[in-house]
Formats: structure tokens, C-alpha cells, sequence
């Protein structure tokens, strides 16, 4: 069973405007799920709101990241709670915002003076350093950031960088496969890659197992979850700013989720990506937060 804590980090900055004068709304995910009941229904008593900054599409000359010192700034106030909640006992959900939350989130981890692995769940691997990246967007550089990759401003966040070693990360769900060149920055690396069709073929139990046995192995003091709503299938979750074809039903994210969230080694899980502007009758909202509540509340201490 887990003491969680929600912690809401309703930041946009790791995202580039889909369209001219309009923001990425996945900052009002928190909200929208505050709504639907979530933390009520999932038996998460205790909630806590970190404020992010207004949203700009402003290019860091340095880092070539746009936002790159205000995401710097918020990632160490979401690191501090991440870190607090942590060293309590407690298992923080953190709804997100963008992926750039990522940084903060393992950022907290590393402070704890622990060594972590990484479960990241999503449609895209953001294994891309900043001079690869298209949109200049932390939200599709996470692993990479994390890792070691870019500007200290975002890497190094006070001296605590990499955040995680690449060998510790397993990279779950990609089914962006058609751009080469994308694909092979994550192949040429030591993180344990698994796209959609490998995740077919070898069978979600045995990854799982896998990564669950690795912690073991190499003695870790536990391990985070990255889910990225996108890593589901288009048709169960469409509202998302870069959908491809397929994805994960919810009977095979249940399946994922399930023996990671009960493992004494789970730390913490953060959600992101899903906007909730996309969604004006809240139908995949409220579906999701019923799936979410399915696979927390059976492990919730406070029920």
C-alpha cells in the first residue's frame, strides 16, 4: 500500500503553439481532474499546487530551449516537493503540464541522494538534444535532458546532473518509427528501448518483469513513472498535441501499470500531455480519470 500525494504542476512551457496566439492547454489538466474527482475517488487526501509561470515561446540563445531558465526555475520548486514528499514515505502523483516536468521530477529524486530508474511511458521516446529538436520544446527532450544532454542550465540543475543513467531508463510505447534519424539517437544509446511493435512481440509482462528485476539487480533505491497520455490508442485518447497512428488500449495500460504501481520499489508517477481543450465535453478526461482511479485507489493507504 502507498501514502500518496498529489502534486498538480500545471506548467505549458515546455510546449511550442500549435496555433498562432493560442497556448497549449495542458495546463489545465490538474484543474480538469480536480473536477472529475480524482484525488476523492483514488483515496489522495493531501494535494498541493506548484504555480507555473505565464506561458511564452521565448528561445534561450544559450540553451537553445525555449523557457529554458523558467523551466530551470520550476523544476527546482517541483524537485523540492518531489524530494520532501519522498523522503516522508509518500508517493507523489504529479499532473502535469508538459513532459518538461520530467526534469523537476527526477531532479527531486536525485537530491535524495538515492539512485532511481525510470519507467517512461510514452508515444514518443523525447530522447532529442536540444540541437536535434525541431520545436526547440523541452517537453520533447525529456530523457535526453535528464540524462545528460544540453545545456547545464537544464542538465545540471545545481550540480546534481545527470538526474539518471541512461542503463536505468526503460523507453516504452515510441510509435513515431517512420523518421530514421529519430529512432537511432535513442537505438545508439544505453537506455532500454521498446517501441509499440517490440512491446507486441516480447510481451508487456516480460518488459515489466524485466525492468522490475533490473532494480533489483543493480540495487536501486527505487524507480519513477513517466506516462505520457499519448502512449494510448488515438481512439481512446485523442487529445493530445502530437497523436500518431495506434497506441496502447486500457486494458494493455492497466496490464503495464499494474505490477509497477504495486512494487515496493515505485516512487512516485507523473501524467502529462493530456489538454483538456481538446476535450470540450470532458468524455476522455473523465474516462481517463476513471481508469487512473482504478489502478490507485486498490493501493492507496488512506481507503
Amino acid at each position: 500500500m502507498h501514502n500518496f500525494i498529489l502534486i498538480e504542476a500545471p506548467t505549458n512551457l515546455g510546449l511550442k503553439q500549435l496555433q498562432p496566439d493560442r497556448e497549449p492547454g495542458v495546463n489545465l489538466l490538474p484543474q480538469a481532474l480536480r473536477e472529475t474527482g480524482l484525488a476523492e475517488q483514488a483515496g489522495i487526501s493531501r494535494s498541493i499546487n506548484i504555480p507555473a509561470p505565464p506561458y511564452s515561446m521565448e528561445l534561450d540563445p544559450e540553451s537553445h530551449v525555449r523557457n529554458a531558465d523558467a523551466i530551470a526555475a520550476y523544476s527546482r520548486t517541483l524537485g523540492a516537493r518531489v524530494k520532501e514528499a519522498v523522503e516522508r514515505g509518500t508517493v507523489p502523483v504529479v499532473i502535469g503540464g508538459d513532459c518538461s516536468i520530467i526534469v523537476g521530477n527526477m531532479l527531486g529524486l536525485k537530491s535524495t541522494g538515492g539512485k532511481y530508474a525510470l519507467f517512461s511511458m510514452d508515444g514518443h521516446t523525447d530522447y532529442v538534444p536540444p540541437g536535434k529538436s525541431g520545436t526547440a520544446g523541452a517537453a520533447g527532450m525529456g530523457l535526453a535532458l535528464i540524462t545528460g544532454h544540453g545545456h547545464p542550465k537544464l542538465t545540471d540543475i545545481d550540480n546534481l546532473g545527470p538526474y539518471i543513467q541512461e542503463e536505468h531508463i526503460y523507453s516504452f510505447g515510441n510509435r513515431e518509427l517512420y523518421y530514421e534519424d529519430y529512432v537511432e539517437l535513442i537505438l545508439d544509446s544505453a537506455v532500454n528501448y521498446y517501441d509499440l511493435p517490440s512491446i507486441r512481440e516480447q510481451g508487456i509482462d516480460t518488459i515489466t518483469a524485466s525492468f522490475l528485476n533490473m532494480i533489483k539487480a543493480e540495487q536501486l533505491d527505487g524507480f519513477w513513472i513517466h506516462l505520457d497520455v499519448d502512449i494510448l490508442d488515438n481512439e481512446v485518447m485523442p487529445c493530445v498535441d502530437s497523436p500518431n497512428e495506434g497506441g496502447l488500449s486500457y486494458d494493455e495500460w492497466r496490464q503495464t501499470l499494474t505490477p509497477l504501481l504495486a512494487s515496493p520499489y515505485f516512487r512516485g508517477i507523473n501524467i502529462t500531455i493530456l489538454d483538456p481543450t481538446m476535450d470540450p465535453d470532458r468524455r476522455y478526461t473523465k474516462e481517463f480519470s476513471r481508469q487512473l482511479v482504478a489502478v490507485l485507489r486498490p493501493l492507496s493507504a488512506e481507503v
